[in-house]
């Protein structure tokens, strides 16, 4: 194990804090969605075969000889069983013990929750991918829903490896003590901050102090610890625990942070990397979040091309000028009178207008009809707005809205964990890593500055959170992402990414440096890997890099 120390120097930080249940979500929910209809989540996808580079090859076997005698002699003791989500065989799962505190490593320790789906093809398995579907949030059922996603050629070759980070699901879970009617009536409040229609903060800021008053009372014992560079230190002892030299690995959204972050510390035991949607190492906390707002922008070009194809269902309008107009007109008057739907606790206002609207932007699934929904969910969302706006909402539209905002909480929690925890870790990993403003008076005028700048969001993104009040400072300075003289990272990034805009994948790029070759893709949403039609030439990177270590010589952008 050779840990790089981070330098006395802080670099600033980045963390996604609302993803853990709205997208951990970019796999499990997000991913499960992006199968193409009829797939089921572990069905296999086609492989990218034709745009693969051909694998250098070891036709004797003795390399993958060599790495299985390493791991047998290096490996500790694992009881590999089922998974306590319940997720079948192939996937396996098992429980190791780590550190709260590296800095007393034989102090009070905690139990992290690891899965894996081994290699198709033993006789030419290449070693661990490591795989991290973003939020902060659960993993641990990453191996089966992205194994329906990855190339055959990395799965035949490959052992996937996901795992619980420390404090969610069920890796020492931490909790504030809010129960699922909470979460419910308190949606703009967790996920995008939104202000009152007004633009005023002043309950956003109540919810900010309390929330944090309470995750502090129900978990202060795990607060100083739920750290990114903690969890990257975890994985070094899950690659301990398989008995493996080094490790690949995948990351997604926040997952590209955490490998960074990993390779930062770990750079011996770090194989081939491929970042996905990646995070701007240099905008870290309050920073990072203020970034939704012009990714939103970035995004919304798609989302008013399908309303003017289908102008027909939506009647927003024949032009794109006119889908924004009649878009913003549309949440102004949600904003002004809010509807009541028996059946959910949170209003239908503009806010949840714009909450849902960005988090269907996530992919284009949401745009696309299926057998199951032949109005895809983006166009059930403006028509019920709409229809609920002007006082002609039916049975549909009502049922339509209980069961996103219903759905999207209970989609958010699992079974033997906090129903909050989701909801809340990411912001506990977001606070512990960087340290975020304390001044209201400054979210107030960053508040207002979105609102004129990026109506899409109304200041969302600017808003206060908790961490603004959080009980507990960083304890450390952030490892810094670097060059660290090693050719071996691939970032995959769409063009039009709503969570993780380009500008942010391309200070991502700058911060590695020679190490690092990116991949564009004319795409809109949130990851490469799980769009549900993706690029072959991105992909076909993926592969070859993963199968035979060829990496693009350039910098390069690939067709949708």
């Amino acid at each position: 194990m050779t840990e790089n120390k981070p330098k006395s120097s802080r670099s600033r930080g980045r963390s996604k804090p609302i993803l853990a249940a709205a997208v951990t979500a970019v796999v499990a929910a997000a991913v499960a969605a992006t199968l193409l209809p009829g797939n089921a989540a572990g069905a296999t996808r086609p492989a990218h075969a034709a745009a693969a580079t051909p694998s250098a090859g070891d036709p004797s076997g003795a390399a993958a000889a060599r790495a299985a005698t390493y791991a047998a002699a290096h490996a500790t003791s694992l009881a590999w069983g089922a998974c306590p989500t319940g997720t079948p065989a192939p996937q396996q799962c098992a429980r190791i013990e780590v550190p709260l505190d590296y800095a007393a490593p034989h102090g009070r320790a905690i139990g992290i929750e690891i899965s894996r789906v081994p290699a198709r093809k033993p006789a030419e398995r290449k070693g661990v991918l490591v795989l991290n579907g973003g939020g902060p949030g659960s993993s641990l059922d990453v191996p089966t829903l992205m194994g329906g996603l990855l190339p055959d050629q990395v799965r035949d070759r490959y052992d996937l490896v996901a795992f619980d980070p420390r404090g969610i699901g069920h890796s020492t879970p931490m909790t504030c003590g809010r129960d699922a009617g909470e979460l419910v009536r308190e949606e703009q409040l967790e996920v995008l901050s939104f202000p009152a229609a007004n633009g005023d903060i002043s309950r956003n800021v109540a919810f900010a102090r309390q929330t944090a008053a309470r995750c502090a009372a129900h978990s202060g014992d795990l607060l100083p610890y739920l750290t990114t560079a903690n969890i990257a230190r975890d994985i070094d002892r899950i690659r301990q625990a398989l008995g493996e030299r080094t490790v690949s690995y995948y990351g997604i959204s926040w997952g590209t942070y955490l490998g960074a972050v990993y390779r930062t510390l770990f750079p011996q035991e770090i194989d081939r990397m491929v970042i996905d949607s990646s995070v701007d190492p240099g905008k870290r906390g309050y920073d990072d979040f203020r970034t939704f707002s012009a990714a939103m922008e970035d995004r919304w070009p798609d989302l008013a091309r399908f309303a003017v194809a289908h102008q027909d269902l939506l009647h927003f309008g024949g032009t794109p000028a006119q889908v924004r107009r009649t878009y913003l007109r549309l949440t102004a008057a949600l904003d002004r009178r809010p509807v009541t739907v028996a059946g959910t606790a949170t209003p239908v206002d503009g806010n949840l207008a714009r909450l849902f609207t960005w988090q269907l932007s996530y992919n284009d699934a949401s745009m696309i009809p299926t057998d199951d929904a032949p109005v895809p969910p983006l166009a059930q969302l403006w028509r019920a707005a709409a229809d609920l706006a002007a006082g002609r909402g039916t049975a549909a539209d009502r049922a339509y809205v209980v069961g996103l905002t219903n759905d999207f909480v209970a989609g958010g929690t699992l079974d033997g964990v906090p129903q909050d925890n989701l909801f809340t870790v990411g912001w506990a990993i977001s606070c512990g890593d960087q340290a975020w403003p304390r001044d209201t008076a400054l979210y107030r005028r960053n508040v207002a500055a979105d609102r004129a700048a990026y109506p899409l969001t109304a200041g969302a993104p600017a808003n206060i959170a908790p961490c603004s009040a959080w009980a507990v400072r960083p304890t450390a300075p952030e490892p810094k992402v670097r060059p660290l003289g090693k050719r071996n990272v691939l970032i995959l990034q769409n063009l039009r990414d709503p969570a993780t805009p380009l500008a942010g994948a391309r200070a991502m790029r700058r911060a590695m440096g020679d190490d690092a070759v990116m991949v564009e893709v004319d795409a809109g949403g949130h990851g490469v890997l799980v769009h549900p039609h993706p690029s072959a030439c991105a992909i076909g990177a993926l592969s070859a890099y993963f199968v035979s270590g060829a990496l693009p010589d350039r910098d390069t952008r690939c067709a949708a």
